[in-house]
C-alpha cells in the first residue's frame, strides 16, 4: 500500500479583505492514483510577511491612488521613489554620520501644549511623529525615531521643498544669475499667456500672485486633482490627456485683483520657481541643489526630488531627505548662510528671508489665523515671536523650526492622517517654543 502526501498552502487574507480566489476543499482537483492510494492533507496557513506585521497592511496595497492617505502614508512617505519618478540630489562623498543623540531624557520632559500637560513622548505619539531631531548651538542633542525609522532613512518634506527651492533661488541671486524683480517670462516664456505673464519672480517667491486656483488637497475631480496628475502624484484619469507640470501652469488663469496683494498660498507658484532656477542656472534642479546646497552643508544622505514626465522638478513639495540633513539646512539658516565656516548662501539673502516681508499682506492673507504677527518671505515663515523664530512647514506634519534666540533647530517629520490640521499646527508651534526651555 502506497501513501501519497499532499500539502495545501492556503493564503489567509488581511483582515477586512474578502477572499476572491481561495480554493475550497469542495473544489480541489481530483487526483487519480492506484486503487488503494490514500491522500493525507497538511493545511498550512501562510504567515504574515514582516512588512505586514510592521505596518498592518501589505506592500501591494500601497498605490498611487492612496499613498498620501492613512494608513498607507506611514510607509509611503518614507519610500516615495517606489511610487513616483525621482531625480537624485547627491550628497557626494560626505563624512560619516555621528552617533544618534540619546533622546530618553527629553522624551520624559513635560510640556504644556493646547492647555494640557503632557510628556514629549505623548505629544510625539499624538501627532503621528516619525522623527524628531533637535540641535542646540550646532550640536545634535536628541534623535527620536519611530518604529522602523533610522537616522539614515529619508522622508518626504512636502512644502518644506518650497523653502529649500527659495534657498536655491538665493544662491542663483548671489551668482547674479537670477533677478527677483525680473518678469517670470524672462526665464520661462512659455507662461506668457497665463496668470504669470505679467508677474515677477518676487510675486511667486512671496506668494503674492493673483491666481484663479484653489489649494484643495482633498480635491479628486477639479483643478487641484488635475495639477496632481500633471506632477505624476495621482494616477492618470481615463479619457483625460496627459500633460506636464509646465503644460498645466501655462494654462492657469489670473484671479481677481492685481499681483502683489495679500499672501495667497498656491503651490504651483513654487513649482514654477523651480523651473525659473533651472533656466537661470542652466542646471537641473537636482544637480544644482547637490552642488550648491547638499554637498556644501555636508549632508550625509542623498536626497531626491520627484519629477514629472518631462523631468521637471516638483519644487513645491517633492523633496525627500534625511531628518538630520534637513536640520543642517536649518542650522545654516540660523547662522546667516554659513555652516562650519563654509558660505552656502549670502547673509543678505538670509536676512531678507528672516527679517523682511509684508506684515499687511500677511494679515490679509490665508494663514493669519495661525500667526497673528507672522510674515512670509522667500518661502519661509516668520513667527513674530520674541524668539525671532522662523520655519518651513509641509502638510501631514513636516517642520524645520529655527529659534535664533535659543540657538535651537528642530526637525519634525510625521505621517499625520490629514494634510492640513490647524489645531495640531498650533500645538506644534507651542511645542517648539516649549522645547527651547528644556533643550
Amino acid at each position: 500500500m502506497r501513501e501519497t502526501g499532499l500539502t495545501l498552502a492556503l493564503h489567509v487574507p488581511h483582515p477586512g479583505h474578502t477572499p476572491s480566489d481561495l480554493t475550497s476543499f469542495g473544489h480541489l482537483p481530483q487526483l487519480r492514483g492506484g486503487g488503494d492510494s490514500r491522500l493525507s492533507f497538511n493545511v498550512v496557513a501562510m504567515t504574515q510577511s514582516s512588512f505586514e506585521s510592521l505596518y498592518g497592511f501589505r506592500r501591494d496595497e500601497v498605490r498611487l491612488a492612496n499613498w498620501r492617505l492613512a494608513p498607507w502614508n506611514l510607509w509611503a512617505f518614507r519610500n516615495v521613489s517606489e511610487l513616483v519618478p525621482t531625480a537624485v540630489i547627491s550628497a557626494g562623498f560626505p563624512p560619516a554620520e555621528t552617533p544618534d543623540a540619546d533622546a530618553t531624557g527629553l522624551l520624559r520632559e513635560s510640556l504644556t501644549v493646547a492647555g494640557e500637560r503632557k510628556t514629549l513622548a505623548e505629544i510625539l505619539e499624538q501627532t503621528s511623529t516619525d522623527a524628531l531631531i533637535a540641535m542646540k548651538s550646532g550640536r545634535f542633542v536628541a534623535d527620536y525615531h519611530a518604529a522602523d525609522f533610522t537616522t539614515a532613512n529619508r522622508h518626504i518634506v512636502f512644502s518644506i521643498s518650497k523653502s529649500l527651492t527659495a534657498i536655491l533661488a538665493g544662491i542663483a541671486w548671489d551668482d547674479r544669475l537670477l533677478d527677483p524683480e525680473a518678469p517670470i517670462t524672462t526665464y520661462v516664456p512659455e507662461v506668457a499667456n497665463s496668470a504669470y505673464g505679467d508677474a515677477t519672480v518676487r510675486h511667486i517667491l512671496d506668494m503674492r500672485m493673483s491666481l484663479a486656483f484653489e489649494e484643495n488637497y482633498l480635491d479628486t475631480t477639479g483643478g487641484f486633482a488635475r495639477y496632481r496628475r500633471a506632477t505624476l502624484w495621482n494616477p492618470p484619469e481615463l479619457g483625460q490627456p496627459g500633460e506636464t507640470l509646465l503644460d498645466f501652469i501655462a494654462t492657469m488663469p489670473k484671479g481677481a485683483g492685481d499681483h502683489g496683494g495679500p499672501f495667497r498660498y498656491r503651490s504651483p507658484n513654487s513649482d514654477l520657481l523651480g523651473t525659473v532656477v533651472e533656466r537661470a542656472t542652466g542646471q537641473r534642479y537636482a544637480d544644482f541643489a547637490s552642488a550648491r546646497l547638499w554637498q556644501p552643508i555636508e549632508a550625509r544622505q542623498d536626497g531626491y526630488i520627484t519629477v514629472d514626465a518631462a523631468g521637471a522638478p516638483r519644487a513645491a513639495g517633492g523633496v525627500v531627505v534625511a531628518a538630520r540633513d534637513l536640520a543642517r539646512v536649518g542650522e545654516m539658516m540660523r547662522l546667516g548662510g554659513m555652516i562650519d565656516g563654509r558660505r552656502v548662501v549670502s547673509q543678505a539673502w538670509v536676512e531678507d528671508t528672516t527679517q523682511r516681508g509684508d506684515a499687511e499682506a500677511w494679515k490679509q492673507g490665508d494663514f493669519s489665523r495661525l500667526l497673528a504677527d507672522g510674515r512670509y518671505r522667500n518661502k519661509w515663515y516668520q513667527t513674530g515671536f520674541p524668539s525671532r523664530a522662523f520655519f518651513g512647514i509641509g502638510i501631514h506634519g513636516q517642520w524645520v523650526y529655527v529659534n535664533p534666540k535659543a540657538e535651537m533647530v528642530v526637525v519634525k517629520m510625521s505621517s499625520q492622517p490629514i494634510p492640513v490640521d490647524d489645531p495640531t499646527d498650533k500645538l506644534c508651534l507651542e511645542l517648539f517654543e516649549g522645547l527651547a526651555a528644556v533643550i
